[in-house]
This record gives structure tokens, C-alpha cells and sequence, in this order.
């Protein structure tokens, strides 16, 4: 089930339409969150959130952004809000995917994530300003062309291509600086 046919179940109850985007978009949002978080059960909490929220304000969803744009945009600002919280600044980060991810098919985020060094990349993304992991994240590990980056982010496409170029060159850095072959960082 995709975007379009999400849409076209005009008909359905916003319960139907919350769980129909939960089975579509579920996996991708949860990643998203434990990139930013590093702690499954919190990840899991902040999806819930996510979709507490999404049901809420179905009424207020616009449709001027697909479902998908408008779910991580609110995963990100509740990864966020958590982030901003004492108790995240007391965490240890614990960077590991694998009990994460349950599907059976790799998706190319995985298959990437595979080929740097996983942890390592991930625990250096988590360290880097908010403003160059966001659009790390979601270049990398979601895939995202450059203008659904900018709606997400709510920043102009040049910015979120700065964004890109200078957080790559620091996580480039960093994996240098703590001797961790970078690969292929594109």
C-alpha cells in the first residue's frame, strides 16, 4: 500500500486511515526515531506519540504535504522534544540496529548502514548537531530527495544541500579522527 492508494480510502474512519499509516509508515518512523534517540523502548514510546498526535489532528492535516512528509516531520519534532529533555542528556548512547529492525527484505538503508560500519556511524551521526543529522538522517537513512527534505525541515532546498555537504564533511571528520573508514560517504 502506497501514498496514492492511502488516499483514495476517502471513505474510511480516521481510525482505519491511522492504522493503514501506522502499516505503511511504521518501520520507516520508528528508524527515524531510534536514529535520533538510540533507545528502542523510547523510540517505541515516540512512534506511539507520533500517532496519538497523527489521529488528533487528522482534521488539521492540510494535504498540502503527502502523509509521509507530515509523519516524520512530527517524528522529528517529538524526537526532539525528548532530546531537549534532562533525562536524554544523561543517556549513553547504545547504537545497536540489529534487534531493531524485524523486517525480512533489506531495505537500502540497511544495506548502507552495513557497508560503513554501522555502529560506529550511527553513534557519530547521533553526536552531530541537530541541524546536519536531521538532514543526514533523512537523505541517508530515508532516502529523501533534497525538496522533501526542505518540507520536513521547513528550510530551503540550498540549505538543506549545505546542510548535507557540511555534515558529511564533520561526520567525515570525526569517523577519521576516531580512525573508522567512512567508505562510501557519497
Amino acid at each position: 500500500m502506497n501514498e496514492e492508494s492511502i488516499e483514495m480510502m476517502r471513505d474510511i474512519s480516521n481510525e482505519e486511515l491511522v492504522n493503514q499509516l501506522f502499516d505503511v509508515y511504521g518501520n520507516d518512523l520508528k528508524r527515524i526515531a531510534f536514529m535520533y534517540v538510540n533507545d528502542l523502548s523510547q523510540c517505541e514510546d515516540i512512534i506511539q506519540d507520533v500517532f496519538i498526535s497523527c489521529y488528533k489532528n487528522l482534521s488539521t492535516f492540510r494535504k498540502e504535504a503527502q502523509f509521509k512528509t507530515w509523519l516524520i516531520r512530527i517524528t522529528i519534532n517529538k524526537c526532539k522534544d525528548y532530546q531537549r529533555r534532562w533525562s536524554f542528556r544523561n543517556l549513553i548512547y547504545k547504537p545497536l540496529m540489529e534487534p531493531f529492525i524485524h523486517s525480512n527484505e533489506k531495505a537500502a538503508e540497511d544495506v548502507y548502514v552495513e557497508l560503513v560500519g554501522s555502529n560506529q556511524i550511527l553513534k557519530t551521526i547521533s553526536q552531530l548537531p541537530t541541524i546536519y543529522k536531521d538532514v543526514l538522517i533523512l537523505f541517508y537513512y530515508q532516502d529523501l530527495a533534497m525538496e522533501e527534505i526542505s518540507q520536513i525541515t521547513n528550510v530551503k532546498v540550498n540549505t538543506v544541500k549545505s546542510r548535507l555537504a557540511r555534515g558529511k564533511q564533520q561526520l567525515k571528520e570525526r569517523l577519521l579522527k576516531e580512525g573508522v573508514e567512512y567508505g562510501s560517504i557519497r
